[in-house]
């Protein structure tokens, strides 16, 4: 067959800039398609952390968190001035659903799953201690436990992987519109707009990593695959114009008992997030942040920091893509799934939800559904060593 292109990843946040990065580094010819920009999408409006998972391990989804866990200790070093080590702390009070003996059961697996190292350990907060934690409520405060995860720009981080796929010989096309493609067994004709220009290329294989417009563009993929049964969930951040806090902390929301964080940004403004709500518009690059989101948040953080301002400074709202379920969202998984026909030969493969903290696992993990398709490549690099720049 002659092909243009090993592989065409559609969409160029974290998870189709990774799998360009990890197809590049296998000596892949890569072509990467976005429409607007790197990040534009949820890419750009997600928590800003780099984390294991704490609150996965509820649904004892210890492999997830251990995944994380380990890709957490590896983005450390590989891009220190983009992904930060820093404290986080968990207020546990009488109105909480979770009990001081859970908290300190939780961290003491998420510190076995984190094998124990430095990074992995936790502390009980001295009582003495705990006027210096930024104002925070002390009625009904029973304990504060201490421990470490990262936090990151994930606009920037998914930049620098981009970055990385690029400087391995990978090409991005922005901004490229995908119009169609059409598949069979043997390759894949893909049409797309190059900043006003009708062009088509030929691929071995083609990636749907378009976020949460992945149904949209699966919708203009012939033969028709079949789509899993997927739910855009909404989450919104506010960002105050004071530093109410010099540290992040992991507070339970009083109102439905989610999990939100309360966290420093941009040295002197504060990020709180973030919401579940189910999103039913036409276009996911149209969410915006609700008022009922905003109070919901503004809520979270007077219950524990009452002194706290209610101007918010700006807004932004994000798209997830999960599972279609009976649970809460909160309660779903947020592992990674894959969707390829043709198999066990794949031509398409469609990229759905997963996290920003796995996004080089889960690169690896999508070139291992592909490796009967794409040809044998001697590899030039190895993404478990580079180093990822601002």
């Amino acid at each position: 067959m002659n092909a243009d292109y090993d592989l065409v990843v559609i969409g160029a946040g974290i998870h189709g800039a990774g799998i360009a990065q990890a197809a590049a580094a296998h000596g892949y010819n890569v072509m990467v398609l976005e429409q607007q920009s790197i990040a534009a999408g949820t890419s750009s409006r997600s928590s800003k952390l780099i984390h294991g998972g704490l609150r996965y391990l509820e649904q004892f989804d210890l492999r997830l968190v251990r995944e994380c866990l380990r890709e957490r200790a590896l983005l450390l070093q590989l891009a220190p001035k983009l992904v930060k080590l820093v404290p986080f702390y968990i207020p546990v009070y009488k109105h909480t659903r979770r009990q001081p003996w859970e908290v300190f059961a939780g961290l003491s697996l998420y510190a076995l799953l984190g094998g124990l190292d430095v990074h992995a350990r936790f502390s009980v907060v001295p009582r003495q201690d705990w006027n210096a934690l930024q104002g925070l409520s002390q009625d009904g405060l029973r304990a504060v436990f201490q421990y470490w995860d990262a936090q990151t720009d994930d606009a920037a981080l998914t930049r620098a992987v981009m970055a990385s796929a690029g400087d391995l010989g990978a090409t991005l096309c922005m901004p490229a519109r995908f119009e169609h493609a059409n598949i069979n067994p043997d390759w894949c004709e893909i049409a797309f707009d190059d900043n006003g220009v009708s062009r088509s290329v030929r691929s071995r294989v083609l990636v749907n990593a378009a976020g949460p417009w992945v149904n949209h563009v699966a919708a203009h993929i012939s033969p028709a695959v079949t789509q899993p049964a997927i739910e855009l969930i909404q989450g919104t951040h506010i960002i105050l114009d004071t530093a109410v806090v010099n540290s992040i902390f992991y507070v339970e929301a009083p109102q439905d008992g989610r999990a939100v964080f309360i966290m420093p940004w941009h040295g002197n403004t504060t990020l709180v997030g973030t919401t579940e709500t189910p999103f039913t518009g036409a276009d996911p690059g149209q969410a915006k942040p609700l008022p009922q989101e905003q109070n919901y948040l503004l809520e979270v953080l007077h219950r524990y920091f009452p002194d706290a301002p209610s101007n918010i400074f700006s807004s932004f709202a994000g798209i997830r893509v999960l599972p279609t379920g009976k649970t809460r969202a909160f309660r779903r998984s947020r592992e990674i799934l894959f969707v390829a026909d043709f198999q066990p030969k794949p031509r398409m493969l469609g990229v759905y939800g997963g996290k920003l903290t796995s996004y080089r696992a889960d690169a690896q993990h999508a070139l291992r559904v592909l490796k009967n398709v794409l040809p044998a490549r001697r590899p030039i690099a190895d993404t478990r060593k580079l180093a990822l720049a601002p």
